[in-house]
């Protein structure tokens, strides 16, 4: 455990670092802390935290960086956040894409980084199902969702059915299933399957796994906002190889989308600070996000993504507050 000489000295570090991108010294910490101690007593303590794994020292530089565990232990313990300065931003209602875009731009032009959201998963309740024979054991299953999306699969069956019973076959769903989710589907059909014909069951049962791994492809679209931003931060200026990580990041949405599915499944801000775990790869980078509402139920999840030296203060701030402007914007759209 730390005591309190040394976290105050590792709360002035931090926040130097953070304010001036510059390892820090003994004689600026000693300024910075307000605390009355001599360098060589700054030094030792200074020794203690490195031990700890808490800060480092550049090559470089006879001054200290925080590492990630430093950022972790200021974030968790030693953070004090003010009340929000940005209370006079507002997102209108609207459409919901729409919404989500204009919060991934507020997000980024409030926090000079990256702006991110993932947009509401999409319903897997279906309005209408068909059909089409395209070949010998090759069909084409066409889903209508009740705001209208159409999603196409090719399915491959194991029997080869006629147009006729295809016909019979989407009929039969699309009187006695049309409204419910398709998990519920498949529920249905398993128990009903007894009642039905077995190459009709077996073409429904395909048919609602194709449908449903159709919809999960398209869970929640990621939208991105301010990816220029970071060309600015002199942390990733000063190293190509940095920026392209986080542009590779971006490229790659599905690993965007399974750490922002990370943060839904947390109530309120979360922090992801940069190589503590396998949750943000890359040590550079870190992600303040909070999950947004719908009436009352959270259907996705926004944050800002930045140099792991960013004011978490502020992000935080900036988060919370749009993540609240999204949930009111789309819980009230009609």
């Amino acid at each position: 455990m730390l005591d309190e000489r040394a976290k105050l000295l590792l709360k002035a570090l931090v926040e130097r670092y953070i304010a001036d991108g510059q390892p820090v010294g003994s004689r600026t910490l000693s300024k910075a802390s307000g605390l009355e101690l001599s360098p060589a007593t700054i030094r030792n303590v200074m020794s203690d935290l490195e031990e700890l794994g808490l800060i480092v020292s550049p090559h470089t530089s006879a001054g200290r960086i925080p590492t990630a565990r430093g950022y972790r232990l200021f974030v968790d313990t030693m953070l004090t956040v003010q009340p929000s300065q940005f209370g006079a931003h507002s997102l209108a209602p609207d459409q919901p894409q729409k919404v989500i875009s204009n919060a991934a731009n507020l997000l980024s032009s409030l926090s000079h980084f990256v702006g991110v959201v993932i947009a509401p998963r999409r319903s897997s309740v279906f309005r209408h199902i068909e059909f089409l024979r395209l070949s010998e054991r090759r069909l084409l299953v066409i889903i209508v969702s009740p705001e209208g999306d159409v999603q196409n699969r090719v399915i491959f069956t194991e029997v080869d059915y006629s147009q006729a019973q295809l016909v019979e076959a989407a009929n039969f769903l699309n009187s006695h299933y049309v409204g419910l989710a398709l998990e519920q589907v498949r529920e249905r059909l398993l128990t009903e399957v007894e009642s039905l014909r077995s190459e009709i069951a077996s073409l429904m049962q395909a048919a609602v796994a194709v449908s449903s791994e159709a919809i999960s492809e398209n869970a929640g679209e990621v939208v991105i906002s301010g990816e220029r931003n970071l060309l600015a931060v002199s942390d990733f200026s000063h190293d190509m190889g940095h920026l392209r990580r986080a542009f590779d990041l971006f490229e790659q949405k599905t690993q965007l989308m399974r750490l922002l599915d990370v943060a839904g499944r947390a109530e309120g801000v979360r922090i992801y600070i940069g190589g503590e775990s396998q949750v943000v790869p890359f040590e550079e980078l870190s992600v303040v996000s909070a999950p947004y509402e719908v009436d009352g139920q959270v259907v996705g999840t926004l944050g800002v993504i930045g140099p792991t030296r960013m004011p978490y203060d502020r992000m935080i701030q900036i988060v919370d507050i749009t993540s609240r402007l999204v949930s009111n914007a789309l819980s009230h759209h009609k």
